[in-house]
């Protein structure tokens, strides 16, 4: 499939993969952290959670995004 008529690639770039690993991350220790009434890694996994959208919008912003000079789009099957 072409990224012709404004397709912007469905945020396949290194800045989306590392914004969502990220975010994943600071998820999957929150849940657990809440499982066992850790609340204070609870709040710190929040914290992982910002960090990763951040991570996200910086990496983007430094050319890393689906529209950025530093992306080099792989074609699809």
């Amino acid at each position: 499939m072409s990224t012709q008529h404004g397709d912007p690639g469905h945020g396949d770039s290194p800045a989306a993969w590392t914004a969502v690993i990220v975010m994943l991350l600071g998820i999957a220790v929150a849940t657990t952290a809440f499982f066992l009434q850790q609340v204070w890694l609870v709040w710190v996994s929040v914290g992982v959670v910002v960090v990763g959208a951040l991570l996200g919008a910086i990496l983007a912003k430094a050319g890393y995004g689906v529209n950025g000079p530093k992306y080099n789009p792989k074609p699809h099957d």
